[in-house]
């Protein structure tokens, strides 16, 4: 039992090692900017689909 329990510790710790390499190379964007750009593209979409259509 205590063998299982290190191997899922082990290859947890790798994918958190694993993770922690790509983001510092990937692009980092705040929340709130992704939130708004949805929202501003939904209302883009609206308005042109009313204007039209």
């Amino acid at each position: 039992m205590p063998d299982s329990r290190r191997t899922g510790f082990s290859s947890a710790a790798g994918l958190i090692q694993y993770y922690d390499m790509e983001e510092t190379r990937s692009l980092k964007l705040s929340p709130y900017l992704v939130v708004g750009i949805g929202i501003a593209s939904a209302v883009i979409v609206e308005v042109l689909n009313w204007r039209l259509g």
